[in-house]
């Protein structure tokens, strides 16, 4: 897939004090989409949403467009 992480959101959302089990205490974000996130893939735009919220960025700090040739030349 050409759009990716750009940044590790879960060491992101812990180091504002956003655990995983506190994620799903509050009910922030659903734990299929918990392991979405750590898998890489990507979610929904409502969740992409929540985390720009709790980590106060943007979309763009998050996720960046790859072309394809750049992915697999990668690995």
């Amino acid at each position: 897939m050409a759009i990716r992480y750009k940044v590790d959101i879960m060491a992101e959302l812990k180091q504002k004090g956003y655990s995983s089990t506190k994620i799903r205490e509050e009910k922030l974000i659903g734990q299929s989409y918990l392991q979405q996130i750590r898998h890489g893939d990507l979610v929904s735009w409502k969740t992409l949403d929540t985390i720009c919220s709790l980590l106060d960025c943007q979309p763009g700090d998050l996720i960046e467009y790859v072309r394809e040739a750049d992915v697999n030349e990668r690995g």
